[in-house]
């Protein structure tokens, strides 16, 4: 009797493994029409037309192959026709714009679609306020706004016929890859990518006048690259640039005919080689800092681009220990990149940013506590290294930002004017994508670089040192937008906060912040300390003429040691300001000490240590302060 029911249990067995095994290797054969797929619940066409024609293309990423998602979650059209024609209708030939992105890349993704809608990246609000504070349209340049809402004032005009092209919601109408001159495009901005026999193809389908169909489709996928972020990021504060170690100029190619150390770029815009950020020189990304998180947004909306970057230097480079979660705390986008990536620090605590919490996927922590970042560029493993005893022990600095003391160089553009041109024949409204009448026009008088300047921060925790460079020293004559050129001028002159992007191991030296001109915001120009009588006076003889509007060097941000009237707005941020009188005394006291005394001697190593205060209480009579 035992024999029979183990004979009866096994022949069960068999059975349920034999009809496993048959719906395993025929589900496709079973009549059921769809496929649901658990993560993003789309219906997928057993069965579609599209394959008639397009048969045996490749190049997909494995998550967006056709035989997994079908062509139609994409490109939509009618899978139902074997007619050209009627399987065409309806169809996206460039998915991923914002305009139907609701209907196809949303379909799975609609989580990071409805945060890619509040996104900086989308709505341009900071740029539109600035400008609209500068043309006079508004009270504060905090406001925010929509692009795709501004309508033909002076300012909107301004932005239309200047600024509108850098935004996800611009439309890419064109096959082909991201390049330096791309705009836009909503997705495709960031997670297109063409492989070179995707580049054959589509050369070959174009030149037999769409004849010859491609064999190998574009991927989308989130291997993004530089190039993904260079074609708006190397505008206006020009960090994809920076990063790279390239310094705008006035030349042309015809310039620099046979001169080494220049760049031209695809627009032929010509750069000058100068030190490049270490992460580059690593062969770090962008997006190995800027994760997914930040670059598409968190949902909520924000005027600034300071507002919506979460991670800051000491999130890799920690005091004493990272921050850091277990891969099961993982949130659901994070999950997708480190699957997508194919990671297996799973058994690791992975960082994460103090400010907001979100994961940096691509890091981990090992066992015995040292940190490292893996490349998404080529997979390498970089040690992360906590910050220095001379950061973390430094009483002196501790509120001075990292890039304050680690950018090596900044961008600066002066000498700008805008005028409006009634009679350009090929004026062009960047926004509308077409031929209108009329635009305004920018002259442009020096690029240069230099050691960032210095400006404060307010924020509730207190005071923040950081970079700042002159965004906007400009004339705008409005007169010229009505006919009555010259009528109406206005003058500006406003520095704005920047992250240079031009990291580097090495600090700037006690010198440069404390005794010189142009870091304590008065241009460029020798700042000199004289001693007579047992007096110290400090001389500033500026480099560049003086403005005709306001009577300060062409390149300042304030005057030499000279209060600022309240009235006056010198900056793109109303928490963002230039060192107040104060200040400027206190920078300059501690420069006149470095004239006598080295960066490392004792007593200065003292006052990073102690503060300040403290070691002048100790000075000697043969210290000469300089004059209150």
């Amino acid at each position: 009797m035992k024999k029979k029911y183990t004979f009866l249990g096994i022949f069960i067995v068999v059975i349920l493994l034999i009809t496993t095994l048959f719906y395993v290797i025929n589900k496709n054969l079973l009549p059921s029409t769809f496929n649901t797929n658990p993560y993003t619940n789309i219906e997928v066409a057993k069965e579609e037309s599209c394959q008639q024609c397009h048969q045996n293309t490749t190049g997909y990423s494995n998550y967006h192959n056709p035989e997994l998602i079908g062509c139609a979650s994409c490109h939509l059209g009618n899978t139902s026709s074997l007619d050209k024609n009627e399987a065409h209708k309806g169809m996206v030939l460039i998915p991923g714009n914002l305009s139907d992105a609701k209907e196809t890349c949303g379909k799975c993704h609609q989580e990071e679609l409805n945060k890619l809608n509040s996104s900086l990246m989308t709505t341009n609000s900071g740029l539109v306020a600035v400008d609209k504070f500068i043309f006079g349209e508004a009270d504060s340049p905090n406001d925010q706004y929509h692009i795709k809402d501004i309508k033909n004032s002076l300012a909107d005009k301004h932005i239309r016929d200047l600024c509108a092209n850098c935004h996800l919601g611009a439309e890419k109408t064109t096959y082909g890859e991201i390049t330096q001159e791309s705009r836009g495009g909503g997705c495709n901005a960031c997670h297109l990518n063409y492989s070179p026999e995707a580049k054959t193809d589509l050369e070959n389908y174009l030149t037999s006048n769409k004849k010859v169909l491609p064999k190998f489709h574009p991927s989308t996928t989130v291997f993004v690259n530089n190039t993904h972020c260079f074609g708006c990021h190397s505008r206006s504060s020009r960090i994809s640039t920076n990063y790279e170690g390239l310094q705008e100029t006035l030349l042309n190619e015809a310039d620099i005919t046979n001169i080494s150390g220049y760049k031209v770029l695809e627009d032929e815009r010509v750069y000058k080689n100068l030190d490049e950020d270490v992460h580059h020189t690593k062969g770090l990304l962008c997006i190995d800092c800027h994760s997914s998180h930040e670059v598409m947004g968190n949902g909520k909306s924000y005027t600034h681009a300071e507002d919506a970057v979460a991670l800051q230097c000491s999130d890799c480079h920690y005091k004493e220990k990272p921050n850091t979660i277990p891969y099961d705390s993982l949130d659901t986008e994070s999950l997708l990149v480190f699957l997508h990536r194919d990671y297996k620090h799973s058994d690791k605590q992975i960082l994460i940013a103090e400010k907001d919490g979100h994961p940096l996927v691509n890091t981990y922590v090992d066992s015995t506590g040292n940190a490292f970042l893996i490349s998404k560029n080529d997979g390498s493993v970089h040690n992360l290294k906590p910050q220095s005893k001379v950061c973390s022990r430094d009483k002196a600095h501790e509120n001075v930002s990292c890039s304050a003391c680690h950018s090596s160089w900044t961008s600066r553009c002066i000498g700008c004017h805008n005028q409006y041109d009634d009679n350009e024949p090929r004026a062009f409204d960047l926004l509308d994508k077409k031929y209108v009448k009329g635009q305004w026009k920018e002259y442009v008088s020096e690029f240069s670089s230099s050691k960032p300047a210095l400006g404060v921060r307010e924020h509730k925790g207190g005071k923040l040192i950081e970079p700042a460079i002159p965004g906007m020293i400009l004339t705008i004559d409005k007169g010229s937008f009505t006919g009555n050129t010259g009528s109406d001028i206005s003058f500006h002159r406003l520095y704005a906060p920047n992250s240079p992007h031009t990291t580097t191991k090495q600090v700037r030296d006690c010198k440069s912040c404390h005794s010189d001109a142009a870091t304590l915001g008065y241009g460029k120009g020798s700042l000199a300390y004289g001693m007579k009588k047992g007096k110290g006076t400090w001389v500033f003889t500026p480099e560049y003429a003086l403005n005709s509007h306001d009577n300060l060097p062409e390149d300042a941000w304030i005057p030499f040691l000279k209060n600022v009237d309240k009235e006056v707005v010198n900056s793109t941020r109303t928490d963002f300001r230039p060192f107040n009188v104060e200040e400027q005394k206190r920078m300059l006291l501690v420069g006149a000490c470095l004239q006598c005394h080295k960066d490392d001697s004792k007593v200065m190593q003292q006052t990073l240590e102690f503060g300040l205060n403290p070691v002048l209480k100790m000075i000697s009579n043969a210290c000469v302060l300089p004059d209150k």
